[in-house]
């Protein structure tokens, strides 16, 4: 009986037979990444395929260093590694140890590289952004002279305001020398003292527009001392001159837009201002006139003719009020007064004189009240209401 092999010992002779053989331990393979995954230990799992074909592989995490961007399904790439066989499973894989893209995903690859290195340089800082003029009078643009995105910009633009002048530098946009133009253009428009520029062209593929993924075009961008909005391709398409301009546009239209104010809005606008302003001066004349009319109004106050006519006033006012309280109070002690006088003539001899009683007194003024104070042939005084009755004593009589 002939000799029989675990499996296990087949497995590893086969694998032994994959490690000898140089070709399979150095290998370059190109396709399609399909079923990709990324697993937490850091690990690549993904399938390369093409039209009839495929094979598993894997780049371990020590080996990522190898790999600078991400890795997707659909992508076409070039891997380089050495083809083994996995014991356990009794399959052969690809172990990648670096990983390119291929065709135009080696474009990819150098634009992830440039943006990566510009960035690093401040290139793409937004605090270095410059303001885009908000009523510009001259627009430089950078484009073929042919073509949409030229047309665009400029129905665009003369719609929204005819007054901004255009000036075109036509530049190459596509092929061998495209960057270069494109240079030249942003400096001319720069030395000629314009208000801003647009710089891009229509819609293609990446190789279309690649001009502007070139690095003297983003540099001669960011030197540039005119605000530049960048226009380049479709919505989708990004570019390095994107990232370094002032302000990117989604397309040439857009980018008109941006650069030019419509002016029926602004004088839409202006005329609102006018309306604001003249209600607001109004508001501010009325008010003005009403404090004027207050401060008159208290200057008048203070006008020392005022002050002395008012004081006039108080004085006559105040005079006449001293002259009611004096005849009223006149009025009252003179009725007094006379109450005083029907009660001293009450009590006044004279009163009682005029009446027909007389004072009788003797020689020496002595009151005689009494026929004791007399006697026959005395002398008496007799004083009536108009003089003196002298008269003698014929005879006293006392009463009974």
């Amino acid at each position: 009986m002939e000799q029989v092999y675990s499996v296990s010992q087949v497995n590893n002779y086969i694998k032994n037979l994959f490690v000898r053989d140089y070709v399979l331990n150095r290998i370059y393979m190109k396709g399609e990444v399909s079923n990709c995954k990324y697993h937490t230990s850091g690990h690549i799992y993904f399938t390369l395929k093409d039209e009839t074909g495929q094979m598993a592989c894997v780049m371990f995490a020590g080996q990522r260093t190898g790999l600078h961007f991400r890795l997707e399904e659909g992508q076409l790439v070039i891997v380089h590694g050495s083809i083994s066989v996995y014991e356990r499973d009794g399959k052969y894989q690809m172990y990648a140890r670096e990983i390119t893209l291929d065709g135009v995903g080696v474009l990819y690859e150098r634009f992830d590289q440039l943006k990566k290195r510009l960035e690093a340089e401040g290139l793409f800082d937004p605090s270095i952004k410059k303001e885009i003029p908000a009523f510009p009078k001259k627009i430089g643009i950078v484009t073929a002279k042919t073509g949409a995105a030229i047309q665009d910009i400029i129905n665009i633009a003369t719609r929204r305001n005819p007054y901004v002048q255009l000036i075109l530098y036509p530049a190459q946009v596509q092929g061998d020398g495209a960057a270069a133009t494109i240079v030249r253009g942003i400096k001319k428009l720069d030395a000629l003292g314009v208000d801003t520029i647009i710089v891009g062209r229509g819609g293609g593929s990446i190789e279309d527009l690649w001009a502007f993924n070139e690095e003297v075009v983003a540099r001669a961008i960011y030197a540039c001392k005119t605000p530049i909005i960048s226009a380049v391709g479709h919505e989708t398409d990004i570019t390095i001159a994107d990232f370094v301009s002032d302000l990117r546009a989604p397309t040439p239209s857009a980018a008109a837009e941006l650069a030019v104010n419509d002016i029926s809005l602004l004088n839409a606008t202006l005329v609102d201002y006018h309306s604001m302003l003249t209600q607001g001066m109004l508001r501010k004349i009325s008010n003005y006139r009403k404090q004027v009319e207050q401060l008159k109004l208290r200057l008048s106050y203070g006008n020392p003719i005022y002050q002395i006519r008012q004081k006039r006033q108080l004085a006559l006012d105040m005079q006449d009020k001293l002259t009611r309280y004096m005849n009223l109070n006149l009025q009252k002690n003179r009725h007094k007064l006379e109450l005083y006088i029907e009660k001293l003539k009450a009590l006044s001899p004279l009163e009682k004189l005029s009446k027909g009683y007389s004072y009788t007194s003797d020689e020496e003024g002595h009151v005689i009240n009494s026929v004791d104070k007399v006697t026959v042939g005395s002398k008496l005084h007799i004083t009536v209401t108009d003089g003196t009755i002298i008269a003698s004593v014929d005879q006293t009589k006392k009463n009974e």
